[in-house]
């Protein structure tokens, strides 16, 4: 067993609550000890909220465990439906009531409350976590609601170009958005403007903000828009497979993969392609000129930024696209890709591949720390965690991905997806990386009166710098410490490395000025 200070993803319950709390007309009853209500500061101060999660915890204390804790449970359930009055019920337990073996999905549905939908939820706790837990309650919830439209065996596939033949707009559902994802309210703001601009409608957003009775509507769509694998991926393939629907595999995060997506709903509905979707003499189609990111990297301007190493880590779906991002669209060089969600391992591996890397699959912060720290990246891009370990090495860092802090929930228009997403991305990409050019023109010019102490940048010096363990005979002399301390922080800790390296090789034991300049030398050829 390993202590650990932080977790990218809490237990499955977790990711119960943010479908119940992602939707209207839902409850969920959580057979769970005192203590385990911590989840609801999840959502009221991350996200904002102005209530708390539709939750009824039945906080049961270490006294009830010499009594009956089932009937704790169902007074807990009964309540609920009494004071709620909800549209669907869902029943679940944490991970210390699971060791209980009350059964409360089963407590529920032998207590007669007639038509209201109950779904029993079974979320593994000791061997799951929260991204699993609420694809399964997604999915679980969505599979008990369709169950009496559930087609007969052998019934034909519909066709996703009926609606022509019905005289009707194509539509489509968007599925996987949720409370405490990454920008989930604007990208379905973004991609529902952006599909209605092409003549495409939404028929459902869920879970966000849907009711039951929406999640009742899905099958009335041509086809399935799977915005968040992790979430929506057991769905996606559930409705394929029993309703015929078919569903993209493209996340539009990027100009490249916006076009993609397009090109591959268009096929999918059988709509005829567009001008503006195809490529031109130069292979650029006309839509990809409605984002400021490809002017940009085709600019001058952008020569600064050509060949920046970067480090990304985070949920699949967004590490990929990032990596997708910054290899075919800014330039970069990916040094390192990762993530922690251990369902769609193979995903990230393959796109790893691509770049030739191997992925770093782990939940495990401070081996995602070292990793950066190995790879001495420019820019790293990852969740709220990595931002932490990026201000200890002394390197900027944009969050990309789940887990966040209040501080990633902009309460501005921000989406990751589509052209506006594309430019929001670029911003928080960049800006980072000129505040690094920034530290470099001060440096360069610090003897002038317009560059004293008062007027630096935040970064400065103070700046903590990446270090590296030293055999006790190597030393740095103060004027070596000092000239290193000129170079801009985000390449520092790789010349404070390499500078090392030169002088074991050399078998110096102090490390002075004239040493760093000749390692510089060394290494610039």
């Amino acid at each position: 067993m390993e202590l650990t200070l932080w977790t990218y993803e809490g237990p499955p319950h977790v990711g119960a609550m943010r479908i119940a709390a992602s939707m209207e007309g839902v409850h969920y009853v959580l057979h769970a000890p005192q203590g385990d209500t911590y989840a609801d500061l999840l959502f009221t101060m991350i996200e904002r909220r102005d209530r708390r999660p539709p939750v009824t915890y039945t906080t049961f204390q270490a006294r009830d465990l010499g009594g009956d804790t089932a009937e704790l449970v169902k007074r807990s359930i009964a309540d609920a439906v009494e004071r709620f009055a909800p549209e669907a019920l869902l029943v679940g337990e944490s991970c210390t009531a699971e060791l209980i073996q009350d059964q409360p999905g089963a407590l529920a549905a032998g207590m007669g409350f007639g038509d209201l939908p109950i779904v029993n939820l079974e979320l593994p706790a000791y061997s799951k976590k929260e991204n699993w837990g609420a694809a399964e309650t997604f999915y679980q919830l969505v599979r008990s609601l369709l169950k009496p439209q559930l087609p007969p065996p052998g019934t034909p596939k519909p066709d996703p170009s009926r609606w022509r033949a019905e005289g009707r707009r194509p539509r489509v559902n968007l599925l996987g958005p949720s409370l405490l994802g990454f920008r989930c309210r604007d990208d379905v703001r973004e991609i529902t403007q952006l599909l209605g601009g092409y003549g495409i409608d939404v028929a459902v957003v869920a879970p966000l903000g849907a009711r039951p009775a929406d999640l009742r509507r899905i099958p009335s769509a041509d086809a399935n828009v799977n915005l968040y694998p992790e979430l929506a991926g057991t769905l996606c393939s559930w409705l394929e497979r029993q309703f015929g629907m078919p569903c993209t595999s493209t996340v539009p995060i990027g100009i490249g993969a916006t076009v993609a997506f397009l090109r591959e709903l268009h096929g999918l509905l059988g709509l005829e392609l567009p001008p503006d979707l195809e490529a031109g003499a130069d292979g650029v189609c006309p839509a990809e000129r409605r984002s400021r990111l490809p002017w940009y990297s085709r600019s001058v301007d952008s020569t600064y930024l050509t060949g920046k190493r970067v480090f990304i880590f985070g949920d699949a779906t967004h590490a990929i696209a990032a990596a997708r991002i910054a290899s075919r669209e800014l330039g970069f060089q990916v040094v390192g890709l990762g993530s922690y969600s251990r369902e769609l391992a193979r995903e990230v591996r393959a796109a790893a591949q691509e770049l030739g890397l191997e992925a770093l699959i782990s939940d495990d912060y401070l081996a995602v720390e070292a990793a950066i720290a190995e790879a001495a990246p420019e820019l790293v891009l990852g969740t709220q965690m990595e931002r932490h370990s990026a201000k200890r090495l002394g390197i900027p860092c944009a969050v990309i991905s789940t887990p966040l802090h209040v501080q990633d929930v902009p309460a501005r228009y921000a989406p990751q997806m589509g052209w506006e997403g594309a430019n929001v991305i670029f911003d928080a990409w960049v800006h980072p990386l000129m505040m690094g050019l920034e530290e470099h023109l001060i440096g360069m010019f610090r003897h002038d009166f317009e560059f004293v102490d008062g007027h630096r940048s935040h970064l400065g010096d103070g700046a903590p710098t990446l270090t590296s363990a030293q055999p006790a005979e190597l030393a740095w002399s103060r004027d070596g410490e000092a000239e290193l301390a000129k170079i801009p922080f985000f390449v520092r800790g790789k010349v404070r490395r390499n500078t090392e390296a030169f002088a074991r090789e050399r078998g110096l034991a102090l490390i002075d000025s004239e040493a760093l300049y000749e390692a510089k030398a060394h290494f610039s050829r």
